[in-house]
């Protein structure tokens, strides 16, 4: 978020001086931490919010998102992101309630999307299911439009695009509090330094509060898996579980495997990254009673990500003074939306 809305800036006032801060050594949160999913929705997620929020609002997300896709692969370039498309799935095991939820409303979910996309985007698709190696009887239900992205190669071309702008990026710089006067935000660092600027936008997502502490986000914790090389993985695609509470693809030979933080939703609202043994185990049981039945696998990584999510998974763009703006929350769909949002930060900043 603070390199694109900095990119943004600087293209549209280019004799400004822009200073991104970044509080470690290279940008990290859930932007090299994440799953590296192109994604904007599956089904029973869809319709979640469907329900939650109505159609008004789960379209206007869906469409935002699958915009910001395009953006995000038109503006770096899919060589340099690691796009694939691969195309995305959502799995129902055999016996989930899901599956009989989502069937029931499938063709009117699609017939709300029509106008977005100009037909239907998702078809029910028993052979692929066959296709993956994954233990069935299951259903699944696919999309040819998303994808996997890799997110460091993101983050690289996206910080080596914000200094060709001209924009200067400032590592290892926590920024700690600010004060705003009358002709500048004074910003206060970690190490004692002072700056000085004209304006500011706080795009530190799950973090804001430490800065904001009236915006409503919380810090939500995604715990990552990954196996080393598996012989003979047949399994190929970005998939979800469970209204995307799980999710999984495969990278380079290997099963990338997230998510579950739904069995411990007031535990995973933290800062701290780290795994736990409930979530962890949670993980190796998807991988032996799902994607990998009766494969021997063993674990090479283990990780997390800190997510920014509130009472809706809408983000926050908005201006808090005459000199600060918050571009905050992405709810875990930074991938999809951050470069527009962004720009509408960089278009807030710009307005006064």
């Amino acid at each position: 978020m603070g390199l694109f809305t900095a990119l943004h800036y600087q293209r549209m006032h280019p004799g400004h001086r822009v200073l991104v801060l970044e509080r470690g050594p290279f940008p990290s949160g859930a932007s090299v931490k994440n799953a590296g999913f192109a994604c904007f929705g599956s089904p029973s997620e869809l319709l979640a919010d469907l329900d939650k929020e109505g159609a008004e609002a789960m379209l206007a997300r869906v469409e935002e998102r699958y915009r910001g896709l395009r953006e995000l692969r038109a503006e770096l370039g899919d060589g340099a992101i690691g796009f694939e498309p691969t195309g995305g799935h959502e799995v129902y095991p055999l016996h989930d309630p899901l599956y009989n939820r989502v069937a029931e409303r499938f063709d009117h979910l699609n017939e709300l999307l029509h106008p977005l996309f100009g037909g239907p985007v998702f078809r029910w698709n028993p052979d692929g299911f066959l296709a993956t190696g994954m233990k069935g009887p299951a259903h699944m239900a696919s999309n040819e439009l998303e994808g996997a992205v890799d997110s460091g190669l993101l983050v690289r071309a996206l910080l080596a695009k914000t200094t060709e702008a001209g924009a200067l990026v400032r590592t290892s710089s926590e920024v700690v509090g600010f004060e705003e006067g009358s002709s500048a935000v004074l910003l206060r660092l970690s190490d004692g330094t002072e700056i000085h600027a004209s304006k500011v936008v706080v795009a530190t997502n799950a973090w804001a509060r430490e800065l904001l502490p009236h915006l409503p986000v919380e810090p939500a914790r995604g715990q990552v898996i990954c196996t080393h090389p598996v012989p003979g993985l047949q399994l190929r695609g970005t998939f979800h579980i469970d209204e995307g509470f799980y999710y999984f693809r495969d990278h380079a030979g290997s099963v990338l495997l997230g998510g579950g933080r739904n069995l411990d939703i007031a535990g995973e609202a933290t800062h701290v990254e780290g795994t736990s043994p409930l979530i962890q185990d949670a993980l190796v049981r998807m991988l032996e009673e799902v994607i990998l039945p009766g494969t021997p696998f063993t674990i090479a990584q283990r990780w997390s990500g800190i997510m920014g999510m509130g009472p809706s998974k809408s983000p926050i763009v908005e201006r808090i003074s005459d000199r600060v703006v918050a571009a905050v929350r992405l709810g875990g769909m930074g991938v999809a939306i951050g470069t527009r949002v962004a720009r509408r930060a960089a278009e807030l900043v710009g307005e006064r």
